[in-house]
């Protein structure tokens, strides 16, 4: 499969998180799994695109031509991708990859996140969307999610792709495991009976 990875690019305070980026880094090396990924050796991009190329494994890194070419060519890849943006990296990803994986991040994981949660809303993809959880990074996001079902704002029909695992191995057996239901969200229902 091919698999994107969100994470950071800066260096986390806490070491669970790096141990948990190399370690996923390793299983998807092991699984023959093609890691995707913004690009960087910096931070938590750097681990896990570090841990699949040593464990033999492919990494594609999508980088935007904005970046300075010490950041474009700082990481060993298999393949280097250039796009224009950041919205044409997100584009590049959703399009190239069979599953997602967001490690714990700032704000631009969180972005990504909820572009492929919104394509699958709207039907755009089936793809699954996975959390790794390392230390609870996740739980007030998915709190947030059941607030905005219990007001009226979302439905966690339209989540049925979001997965929540502690540690990469399980994550990955859901993700390797899931069979998507075309157009199955109500959101999607919705636009489609329109069209």
């Amino acid at each position: 499969m091919n698999i994107s990875v969100f994470c950071g690019a800066t260096a986390p305070r806490k070491m669970e998180y790096v141990e948990a980026a190399r370690h996923l880094g390793e299983c998807l090396a092991k699984g023959g799994h093609t890691l995707l990924y913004g690009g960087s050796n910096l931070g938590l991009m750097g681990t896990v695109s570090g841990a699949v190329l040593e464990g033999g494994g492919h990494v594609v890194g999508v980088i935007p031509s904005f970046f300075s070419e010490e950041i474009i060519l700082s990481q060993p890849v298999s393949q280097l991708v250039r796009v224009a943006s950041m919205a044409e990296r997100k584009e590049y990803l959703i399009a190239h990859s069979d599953a997602f994986i967001a490690l714990p991040g700032g704000i631009g994981t969180i972005d990504e996140t909820f572009e492929v949660l919104v394509a699958n809303q709207l039907g755009l993809c089936s793809k699954p969307m996975g959390l790794l959880n390392t230390d609870g990074f996740f739980n007030s996001l998915t709190d947030m999610m059941r607030r905005m079902e219990a007001d009226g704002f979302y439905n966690l029909t339209d989540a049925r792709y979001l997965m929540v695992e502690e540690s990469p191995e399980p994550l990955l057996q859901l993700i390797e495991s899931f069979v998507p239901l075309p157009n199955d969200g109500p959101v999607a229902r919705r636009l489609r009976s329109k069209a």
